[in-house]
């Protein structure tokens, strides 16, 4: 079981707006429905996303998902903010939306499993989005989010 942090280049708040939480969501709920992924927490945020996950090939849904929300998100912010694509170009003329570290840990105890846990879903609360955790829509503390969590004591 890992903590993943996948973070938008320079820190741009570029979730917040034009549906782009789905694109997220829709790419977990396909690699958790198709590629044997189990998630366990996360958070999005308006720059980054908190994930507790495992999966046979972690590096793998790391990649693939990367992958296939950098492609939707190019799409998107074509159609609803063009000239926001240009923040993303590298130097080899290739936009990358993601860095490139996702910070991962292996979680190995149970204290810091809890810790992650706690840690996540108080992030919207410590930036003030909301005064309670569970009122964060994209958050696996929230039970009426879309994006449903896999029991971590039946794994």
């Amino acid at each position: 079981i890992y903590f993943l942090t996948l973070t938008i280049k320079k820190w741009y708040y570029l979730f917040d707006r034009h549906n782009r939480w789905n694109i997220l969501a829709g790419s977990l709920e396909y690699c958790h429905s198709n590629k044997d992924l189990k998630l366990f927490g996360f958070v999005f945020m308006l720059n980054h996303i908190h994930l507790i996950v495992s999966s046979p090939d972690v590096a793998g849904f790391i990649r693939d998902f990367k992958r296939y929300t950098s492609r939707e998100l190019r799409k998107n912010i074509s159609q609803t903010e063009p000239n926001v694509l240009q923040l993303f170009l590298d130097e080899n003329g290739k936009y990358e939306f993601w860095s490139k570290t996702n910070m991962p840990k292996l979680i190995e105890t149970e204290k810091f499993l809890y810790q992650k846990m706690e840690y996540i879903h108080a992030n919207p609360v410590c930036k003030n989005y909301v005064a309670q955790s569970d009122h964060w829509y994209w958050s696996s503390a929230n039970p009426n989010c879309e994006i449903k969590v896999d029991n971590i004591w039946e794994s």
